[in-house]
């Protein structure tokens, strides 16, 4: 394809037309290949120094620079890999605009945010006294494998921003999270010998009430300055073999959502705590507690050199600078756990990511576009001012 070089607005038309859904939530999916080709492309003819590296086989990143090698470097990153179509209210791969805003699956999450960091440095590149590092990755929506394969590979640069929509705010935290599955044991039976069968279900129900007190009452003193409370619930419940038969199995599978300064460890801890609390009230109680996958938490200072130039490159631009916290879990956790200092920024709102209508304004993506070429001069040249 040929797009008029730093053109954010055509990119973005351009990557949502392509079907990147990531396969290992939408089986057939398409994955990232596809997307990642065309996009390399459109960088190469941009002037960028442009390659494919596979995270895993047949789903690749791309990584792309401009600038000088070996000086102050600035990364951005964002996804290429997107959510399924069930459900939609449009066409997902039309990329149709009205009204000033482009619809399409992927068009909020987040294709607009990775057109608007590949088209703010193309049209930098000419004058920017560093390097900007483009990351644009695979599998974000599942388990990371693209900037996983990323760090593991040694793409490193000074600071990073992440395009996710954020509406045009900074955001320099997010939540992370933890899968735990939560089995409860009983004595298959009857369903007549009530004096030989143990309900597996109704001890679930029992951990159940002890993790609502724990929601509404432990976790609801705890608070982070941007991101608030951290929570847990119930998500998927499975147990029993038939109606006349007591349960010897019951699986509760939770969501803790975690702020930082909390731990894997920790939140596995107070979900075993609350299954003791169970057995001393209940003598048949019997539950086990699993970690099944966990994502870190991401927390970068407020003072931090990247979070003050930012803010100077939205004043700059005159742009309103708005501070928030990222309830959804981002790529910035494993940037920032690799050394990279990293915070989100980009166009488009989260609340319409994997929403049945997504969209994107158009000028919000060219506003992060001149943010993100102002801040990629600023921070390059080592003055931030």
């Amino acid at each position: 394809m040929h797009l008029a070089r730093g053109d954010a607005a055509a990119l973005t038309r351009e990557l949502v037309r392509i079907d990147s859904r990531n396969p290992s939530l939408v089986p057939g999916g398409p994955g990232e290949a596809k997307v990642a080709r065309a996009l390399r492309d459109v960088l190469v003819s941009w002037g960028f120094r442009a390659e494919l590296h596979e995270a895993v086989p047949g789903r690749p990143n791309v990584v792309a620079r401009v600038g000088k090698a070996g000086a102050r470097s600035l990364m951005f990153n964002g996804h290429l890999d997107v959510v399924g179509i069930d459900g939609m209210s449009h066409a997902a791969w039309d990329a149709a605009e009205s009204n000033g805003l482009i619809y399409g699956r992927g068009s909020c999450d987040m294709k607009a945010g990775v057109a608007a960091m590949c088209a703010a440095a193309a049209r930098i590149a000419d004058d920017i006294e560093g390097e900007v590092v483009i990351a644009a990755v695979a599998d974000e929506e599942f388990e990371s494998i693209g900037t996983r394969a990323l760090v593991e590979s040694g793409v490193r640069a000074d600071a990073a921003i992440v395009t996710e929509p954020t509406r045009l705010c900074i955001m320099p935290s997010h939540l992370g999270f933890v899968w735990l599955d939560v089995t409860t044991t009983g004595r298959a039976a009857h369903g007549s010998r009530w004096d030989l069968g143990v309900d597996a279900i109704r001890h679930a129900g029992l951990f159940l009430a002890e993790l609502d007190r724990f929601d509404g009452g432990e976790l609801a003193t705890r608070s982070h300055r941007l991101l608030g409370r951290p929570s847990v619930h119930a998500s998927l419940i499975e147990g029993g073999t038939g109606m006349s038969t007591y349960p010897e199995t019951c699986t509760v599978r939770i969501e803790r959502r975690t702020i930082p300064g909390e731990s894997v460890e920790q939140a596995e801890a107070e979900i075993m705590s609350l299954l003791n609390t169970c057995a001393e009230r209940r003598p048949t109680f019997h539950g086990t507690v699993r970690t099944t996958f966990s994502q870190g938490p991401s927390d970068v200072s407020m003072n931090a050199p990247i979070v003050q130039a930012l803010d100077r490159a939205m004043r700059w631009v005159d742009e309103e600078v708005r501070v928030e916290g990222m309830t959804a879990w981002t790529d910035a956790a494993l940037l920032n756990a690799a050394g990279i200092p990293a915070i989100c920024f980009g166009p488009g709102d989260i609340s319409l990511a994997h929403a049945a209508e997504e969209y994107v304004p158009v000028a919000e993506i060219e506003r992060a576009t001149t943010v993100l070429a102002r801040l990629a001069v600023d921070w390059c040249r080592g003055t931030e001012s």
